[in-house]
C-alpha cells in the first residue's frame, strides 16, 4: 500500500479537476513548488496510484446525449446450455460502441452497464436489438439519467 500525504493529495485533486493543468498552473492554485510537483506526479505513476491521463468529452456535442444504466441480471447458463459468467457477459456488452462502462455488481443485479446514445428510440434499440440478443442475459432494467451533477 502507498502511503500518500497531503501534497500527493492536493496534486492528484488538481489532475482530478483538470489533468491538463501544468506545474505552473498547479503551483499557482496549490503553493506547491513546480520541481515538486513534477517529481510527485513522477513517483505517483511510477508506484501505481496514477494509471493513466484521460479525457472527459461533451455527450451532447458528440450526438450522444442520453445517458442510461442498464442494471443486467445474468443467467448462468446459454440458451444451448453452456455455463457462462459474469465477466464473460460483460466482455461482451463492453465491444458494444454505446458502452463506456460495465460494472460486475452485488445484490438483486449481476451487472451495471452505463451507455450514452443519442436519443430514447436509439437507448430502445441498443437494449433490444443488442444487449437482449446476449446469450446470458436473463433480463434488464433501465434508468435514464435526468441530471449530472
Amino acid at each position: 500500500m502507498t502511503f500518500l500525504d497531503e501534497k500527493d493529495l492536493q496534486i492528484i485533486a488538481l489532475l482530478q479537476e483538470n489533468a491538463r493543468y501544468s506545474t505552473k498552473e498547479m503551483y499557482q492554485k496549490s503553493g506547491i513548488p513546480q520541481t515538486t510537483i513534477y517529481n510527485r506526479i513522477k513517483r505517483l505513476r511510477e508506484r501505481g496510484v496514477i494509471t493513466r491521463f484521460t479525457i472527459e468529452l461533451d455527450r451532447k456535442k458528440m450526438g450522444r446525449g442520453l445517458l442510461a444504466y442498464i442494471m443486467c441480471t445474468v443467467s448462468y447458463r446459454t440458451s444451448k446450455g453452456k455455463k457462462i459468467d459474469q465477466y464473460q457477459v460483460a466482455e461482451l456488452i463492453r465491444q458494444f460502441s454505446e458502452v463506456e462502462e460495465v460494472s460486475i455488481v452485488t445484490g438483486e443485479t449481476d451487472l451495471i452497464v452505463r451507455v450514452a446514445l443519442k436519443d430514447v428510440e436509439a437507448l430502445n434499440e441498443f437494449v433490444i436489438s443488442k444487449l437482449r440478443d446476449i446469450d446470458g442475459i436473463e433480463k434488464t432494467k433501465t434508468s435514464v439519467v435526468l441530471s449530472l451533477l
